[in-house]
């Protein structure tokens, strides 16, 4: 059986796609020999905006020094291997295959979330491979998160929050965070990214409860762009270094939490360096090259990016503002959870035209027609489409040499990914 098929099996393991709470997860893992006791030093990652980013700055930084590093992330976008990377590489199909059938056979007929099976297949997987770290992305949230079941990291990383899955994390910006905080552990060093002020107090005061040293931002480093460098400053001294190779303003304060995370863990110079030039993170503002939308559309800048949320759209919208001026289209398809005028109204200005779609095979996608509606709504001219294709060729058509970003949801984006090869 092929782990697509075993994945299908598992989405009917509970009648919720989402539900917090920490029983299930704990008592596979028994079942399994708890394998989350046996993992490589732990890096715990939460936050609302730049978790994957910063996880993988974090990877370029420590295997560009010859560590070898597991890493867990979601929600994948072209195929699910994407999420367990085994020392430095995917997880192969024969692998995946025999560990999800191992899950599924000592889950039984007890219910369990997707989310929580296959974090428990990928803790079985960590713990029987050799490593120096595994990198943990939480899912949603922190504190009822699957991945949230160590109870030793080596460090946690908050990155910035903001208001997002509030039916989930709630209402205000404090409580979000409270959830997000959820991961800070007794004694263990805490990096904190950018936050406001009413998102700081909460982690804060949680890590002071606890006793955990914290790293935050502004206090006890800071990074900044200045002259084209990037220049970062803790107590052991200042960086000037490169710019990240990940586009967009944004990510120089990923960079700077990845480099605040290296530089608690020991890692030199070398280490930050690599951090900021050899990180890879598709879907994030990435020029696509190659492949059969390229193809079709040969003169126009096409770019893809997975943001969703407000945030995202404010990052999107600080990137295209450093841009070179040119024509801008943006082909946009949204989930019905988002806080779609939330995430277009940054853009409004900076875009000439937004062609709307609808998400290909996700039945929780917002209808086109929804779509531009919004965008409309927030200052940005709209139509529909029925496809990507539909609305690229229409772009083409009466502006060759336009720049186009495919963007709104990481499931659009994984969809791109997929057909574009």
């Amino acid at each position: 059986m092929s782990s697509d098929l075993i994945l299908e099996r598992m989405m009917t393991l509970h009648p919720k796609v989402i539900d917090l709470t920490m029983d299930r997860v704990h008592r596979l893992l028994a079942v399994l020999g708890n394998p989350e006791r046996r993992l490589p030093p732990v890096i715990h990652i939460a936050g609302t905006n730049g978790k994957g980013s910063t996880q993988a700055m974090i990877r370029a930084g420590l295997e560009a020094g010859g560590a070898k590093v597991h890493a867990y992330t979601s929600p994948h976008l072209a195929r699910f291997h994407e999420r367990i990377r085994l020392a430095g590489e995917l997880i192969s199909e024969l692998a995946l295959t025999a560990l999800l059938d191992e899950c599924v056979a000592a889950n039984g007929p007890d219910e369990i979330t997707f989310f929580e099976i296959t974090t428990a297949a990928a803790f079985l997987a960590f713990a029987r491979t050799p490593a120096d770290f595994t990198l943990l992305e939480v899912g949603l949230g922190g504190r009822l998160d699957a991945t949230n079941v160590v109870d030793k990291p080596a460090l946690t990383i908050i990155t910035p929050v903001s208001i997002d899955h509030q039916q989930y994390l709630g209402e205000t910006l404090a409580e979000i965070a409270g959830e997000k905080a959820g991961i800070i552990k007794r004694g263990v060093p805490v990096i904190v990214g950018p936050q406001e002020a009413d998102g700081l107090d909460v982690i804060e005061a949680r890590a002071a409860r606890l006793g955990a040293p914290v790293l935050a931002f502004g206090q006890h480093w800071h990074v900044s762009e200045d002259r084209g460098r990037l220049i970062y400053q803790d107590e052991r001294g200042l960086l000037d270094l490169a710019l990240p190779n990940l586009p967009g303003p944004f990510q120089v304060q990923n960079a700077g939490a990845a480099i605040a995370a290296l530089r608690a863990l020991g890692r030199d110079e070398a280490a930050c360096e690599a951090a900021v030039t050899r990180a890879y993170w598709p879907a994030r503002m990435q020029r696509l090259r190659i492949g059969p939308l390229v193809e079709s559309a040969s003169q126009v800048e096409l770019w893809l990016d997975g943001g969703h949320n407000p945030a995202g759209g404010q990052a999107v919208a600080a990137t295209l503002a450093r841009m070179a001026k040119r024509e801008t289209h943006l082909i946009c398809g949204m989930l019905n959870t988002k806080d779609v005028s939330g995430y277009m109204r940054p853009m409004a200005g900076l875009v000439t035209q937004l062609h709307a779609v609808s998400i290909p095979g996700e039945k929780n996608t917002l209808p086109a027609e929804t779509t531009a509606e919004a965008a409309k709504a927030a200052g940005i001219p709209a139509r529909t489409a029925a496809s990507v294709a539909e609305a690229l060729a229409a772009i083409v058509a009466k502006s060759p040499e336009a720049r186009v970003l495919i963007c709104g949801s990481l499931y659009l984006a994984g969809s791109i990914l997929r057909e574009n090869g």
